[in-house]
């Protein structure tokens, strides 16, 4: 990864292309046809990914991660990026994505953000709280919690996190609690000063792909169907091969604990495969509520059928002409 930063002098802003939506939307498709589009304008554009399966090396069947044949000869970043035995923050990747923005700016090129993951693209265009890192022996005593306790504290030390929070969200009230113990400030004060964030320094130029639900969900369905037949058991059995913590995100990658599930005895075929086109509707759902409500107004929306990709983006290409 690169490691040159977002220039700090003032002139116009450099233009970066952003497709969001819930898994299965057909965001990957869509950003190969706009990178194919700028590239058949004269400009070269790379397509940056920003979906938090995506970026494990360990779930290219899972994650539904664009092959060669699907990237059709244009560059993608931050894909695989990650070994599964290493968690990718939203900071982590954002550091990351941030890096590789400012060099494709540096080089002429144009950024084209693909993923459905809204906190990772929230803390890349918004920033970070400066939260200071968290003294060990609090972050031990926190996490031995149990939830109803640890929710008990809360809701003493910091009632407005917990206002905030569901009684049943054990990582959020967690987080709250370590932040509260250690720093002796409320996590709502560290998480009004973020900073970091690109979005005054670039002009975006997003499209939120939000389909009509039920063609969603068949897509969801099949495409698991699909990943059944490209070898997702197989990538399965790799992952419990390698005996890592169940705690890592890329353990708890949808699919993956269906699929441990049935290679484990505790399910048959059939029963994992229906569990995991649940889970994936279910995070589509979630996503799909997300993208409708948490973008500003300005970014533009649609159903994702016919898309004319000039209409959507001519003033991208206008800005870079």
């Amino acid at each position: 990864m690169s490691n040159v930063q977002p220039p700090d002098n003032p002139g116009p802003r450099p233009p970066v292309a952003l497709i969001a939506g819930p898994t299965a939307s057909g965001k990957s498709d869509l950003a190969v046809k706009l990178a194919r589009w700028l590239e058949e304008s004269g400009r070269h554009a790379v397509v940056i990914n920003a979906d938090s399966a995506q970026v494990y090396s360990d779930l290219q069947v899972l994650s539904a991660r664009p092959t060669e044949a699907e990237m059709d000869g244009i560059e993608h970043r931050l894909f695989g990026a990650w070994d599964g035995a290493q968690a990718c923050s939203a900071a982590d990747w954002a550091a990351a994505a941030k890096s590789e923005i400012a060099s494709l700016h540096t080089e002429g090129a144009i950024p084209i953000l693909c993923g459905g993951t809204g906190l990772y693209l929230r803390t890349l265009l918004d920033g970070i709280a400066p939260v200071p890192a968290i003294a060990p022996e609090i972050r031990a005593a926190v996490r031995a919690l149990p939830q109803a306790e640890a929710r008990s504290a809360l809701e003493r030390e910091d009632p407005s996190a917990a206002a905030r929070l569901a009684p049943a969200d054990a990582a959020r009230t967690t987080r709250a609690l370590e932040v509260i113990r250690s720093t002796g400030r409320a996590i709502a004060d560290w998480q009004a000063h973020k900073e970091g964030g690109i979005a005054e320094r670039v002009n975006l130029h997003a499209l939120v792909l939000l389909p009509e639900r039920e063609w969603l969900y068949e897509r969801c369905d099949r495409r698991f169907l699909q990943m059944m037949d490209r070898g997702a058991v197989a990538e399965v059995e790799r992952l419990l091969e390698r005996d890592l913590d169940t705690s890592l995100p890329v353990m708890r990658a949808i699919g993956v604990p269906e699929l441990s599930a049935y290679l484990n005895g505790e399910r048959g075929r059939d029963e994992a495969i229906a569990a995991g086109q649940i889970a994936t509707r279910q995070y589509a759902k979630r996503q799909f509520t997300w993208f409708r409500h948490q973008p500003p107004v300005e970014w533009r929306r649609s159903e994702n059928k016919n898309i004319n990709v000039p209409e959507f983006f001519v003033s991208l290409l206008r800005e870079t002409s």
